[in-house]
């Protein structure tokens, strides 16, 4: 048996935030507990406590940056000098890429299916689609009712959830992501 790591030596929060990661987007979130996030990790569960109170702490230190890291990406886009037309198809893409590249941070993100964590995803999941529904609404001419943005948000993550897990990258399926969102952006401009 290997010795376990000192937690104010060699364990990080980002070590912790990582195998976190990887484990609640591969069994789920209910399936992990802290003691197995510490076996994993090679360290004992209170050096877990050390750096977080609870694996709900741990989980909302993942979503939040995550959700983060993609209203960044989309802010980048709007705030590009490209025409709206233009603006809109990177902010749809956008989205569907970061889907595709990150699918851990995405499975996290929007497919988490434990009650115990919703309201965790809420706050944050509901900002990102506000700002989705900020560039539709900036960058179309046309007034778009609710019910016709939901659409939009479940055609890209269908689109997301189609592929996700696969063997294919995002690099695999640019094509058939660019000509799916032309076919939304065209029905909207």
């Amino acid at each position: 048996m290997s010795p376990r790591k000192s937690a104010d030596k060699e364990l990080s929060k980002e070590m912790i935030l990582k195998e976190a990661r990887h484990l609640f987007a591969t069994v789920g979130y209910s399936s992990v507990s802290m003691r197995q996030l510490a076996k994993t990790l090679n360290c004992s569960h209170g050096a877990i406590y050390y750096h977080f109170k609870n694996k709900a702490e741990i989980f909302y230190g993942l979503v939040k940056s995550d959700f983060f890291a993609l209203n960044l990406l989309i802010d980048e886009i709007l705030l590009s000098d490209n025409l709206p037309q233009q603006k809109l198809e990177k902010v749809l893409l956008c989205f569907i890429e970061f889907g595709l590249t990150q699918q851990n941070h995405y499975s996290i993100m929007f497919l988490s299916k434990e009650k115990e964590i919703q309201h965790l995803l809420q706050i944050d999941s509901t900002k990102t689609y506000e700002k989705l529904i900020q560039s539709m609404a900036e960058l179309t001419d046309h007034k778009l009712d609710p019910a016709s943005i939901w659409s939009i948000f479940l055609s890209l993550h269908g689109f997301i959830t189609f592929y996700i897990n696969t063997d294919l990258s995002f690099q695999d399926v640019k094509g058939l992501a660019q000509f799916h969102v032309k076919n939304i952006t065209k029905n909207i401009l």
